[in-house]
């Protein structure tokens, strides 16, 4: 499984547990999944970002 993958299956379950928590009432669940979403979009924009500078070290020759 890929970096990718992994932040996908965390958003994945952030939001079936923050639906969970939203139909039962539960708010402490509900306001996890909220951090849990935002833990999973960090992670997205931290793989965005080694991307971004790998496609511009091969554009530029440069090494890591």
């Amino acid at each position: 499984m890929g970096f990718m993958d992994k932040w996908k299956l965390r958003m994945l379950k952030a939001r079936a547990k923050r639906g969970l928590g939203t139909s039962t009432g539960n708010r402490t669940m509900a306001a996890e999944a909220r951090t849990e979403e935002a833990e999973a979009r960090l992670l997205q924009t931290e793989s965005r970002i080694k991307e971004t500078a790998n496609e511009i070290r091969r554009e530029y020759g440069t090494r890591p």
